[in-house]
């Protein structure tokens, strides 16, 4: 098969090119009027943009337990949708949580038969299983997701700060990477006390400086024991000066934030609308500029969408007792795009941020780019179009997002996982359409279960 099109992103650049595609694998990359293998399949893509599939690496696809949230099946359609072609599912918020050995294989019977996209595993790291890291590593996880203050569900507790370096020194042991929600617990309990539907009471009880203690916390902690992590969904400015720091001393640090931190501001979120909460928050203007600056200095390494959905009725009026998730794994990447391209940024840019860094935090060595021997994963990418956000034309279970009725900008046409067309926007209707589910189960290594 040969995919060509005037526009396609590659690690050179974006340019006319023609993509070979043998089997599952990219085979070569040639010039836009290279002749074509005889007998091949030539697909022309026109002027659409040839993207990478991307590669979301913070992902809550919640099943088995509480697949009326979410579930691979309904996850893995809107990855396909929003050209995510491969996802890692966190160790939370299914029953059980994916800390033992047990619990993983639990979760791969889950999504075997139902996905659509390439999945991997998120091991966790909670109180008393600290003699499952390792044989979880050795069973193929990508690492270990910790809390450092309540997680909000009860299965899945916050570690102390002991707990916190016996995990780590554990997994610096064998090499594995620590990934982290960090927000400090005691700054969370001074903060003022909140309840109703007013959104700076919220913001006011999930301070910056909770985050920015965390995370000074755990740089001193890898610094000591030599351990690699990897701070999760930075929302707070004033922390990054502290990552920047720790990188130039050799801490083995990164960092990642979200489409929501750097698209949707404090000042223009309506009280009562749950539907934008998170934890840690959507901060104001000023700090979301400091974000971007972050992103272009390459002190935050990458964007993924930290999809944690629910049902409709848990998102309530109430902030304080609403559950704390943004739904955007399908709009990750127009959502980002669309702010992107307002500050000057270019899609090679978003590419990196969403495809070629999150590939290498995880270590998948055949995702993340279009060049000879990668995995025959694309986006057909449209970035001049744009639409409304719909909640009810989503592939997520439950048409619940922050990004109801915003206009954005780039559609994803087609997605193409290891050489198969897995979805497809019909031209003239713009009916998706998904081929049978045949995403591979994907370990740390890079073998398949």
């Amino acid at each position: 098969m040969v995919l060509r099109s005037t526009r396609v992103l590659t690690p050179e650049g974006i340019g006319p090119a023609c993509v070979v595609v043998e089997g599952e694998r990219i085979a070569a990359v040639r010039e836009y009027g290279a002749a074509t293998p005889p007998g091949a399949d030539v697909r022309d893509l026109g002027d659409a943009v040839l993207l990478p599939g991307l590669v979301d690496t913070h992902v809550h696809v919640n099943d088995p337990g509480r697949t009326e949230w979410e579930g691979f099946w309904t996850a893995t359609r809107a990855a396909a949708a929003g050209g995510v072609t491969t996802l890692v599912d966190m160790p939370l918020n299914s029953l059980p949580p994916t800390t033992s050995v047990a619990h993983l294989r639990t979760k791969q019977a889950a999504a075997r038969e139902a996905a659509h996209v390439d999945v991997g595993f998120w091991g966790g790291a909670v109180p008393g299983n600290l003699g499952e890291l390792r044989p979880l590593h050795d069973a193929g996880v990508f690492g270990f997701k910790c809390f450092l203050a309540p997680s909000g569900v009860d299965e899945f507790p916050e570690l102390d700060t002991a707990e916190l370096t016996a995990a780590m020194g554990e997994t610096a042991g064998f090499g594995g990477l620590l990934i982290v929600h960090a927000e400090d617990p005691r700054h969370l309990a001074r903060a003022p006390r909140h309840g109703g539907p007013r959104y700076a009471d919220f913001l006011r009880s999930r301070p910056a400086a909770g985050e920015d203690a965390a995370i000074a916390t755990l740089t001193a902690a890898a610094r000591r024991l030599r351990a690699r992590v990897h701070v999760l969904h930075v929302s707070s400015a004033s922390a990054l000066p502290l990552i920047a720091a720790a990188r130039r001393e050799g801490v083995k640090i990164s960092a990642e934030t979200c489409p929501h931190y750097l698209t949707l501001r404090a000042e223009d979120v309506p009280d009562g609308a749950s539907a934008f909460k998170c934890c840690p928050p959507i901060r104001d203007a000023a700090n979301q500029d400091l974000l971007w600056a972050a992103l272009a200095d390459g002190t935050l390494d990458c964007v993924v969408t930290d999809h944690s959905p629910s049902t409709a009725d848990l998102k309530t009026t109430d902030f304080a007792t609403a559950w704390g998730g943004i739904s955007s794994l399908q709009l990750g990447l127009p959502a980002v795009w669309t702010e992107a391209r307002r500050r000057g940024h270019t899609l090679q840019d978003v590419a990196r941020w969403m495809a070629e860094r999150t590939a290498a935090l995880a270590g998948l060595h055949r995702k993340g780019a279009i060049e000879a021997g990668r995995d025959a994963d694309f986006a057909v990418f449209e970035p001049e179009r744009t639409f409304t956000v719909d909640p009810a034309t989503l592939q997520h279970r439950n048409p619940v997002t922050a990004y109801a009725g915003r206009t954005l900008h780039g559609a994803v046409t087609a997605t193409w996982l290891r050489g198969r067309c897995v979805y497809e926007k019909s031209p003239a209707t713009h009916t998706p359409a998904f081929a049978a589910p045949g995403g591979r189960l994907l370990e740390r290594t890079e073998r398949t279960a």
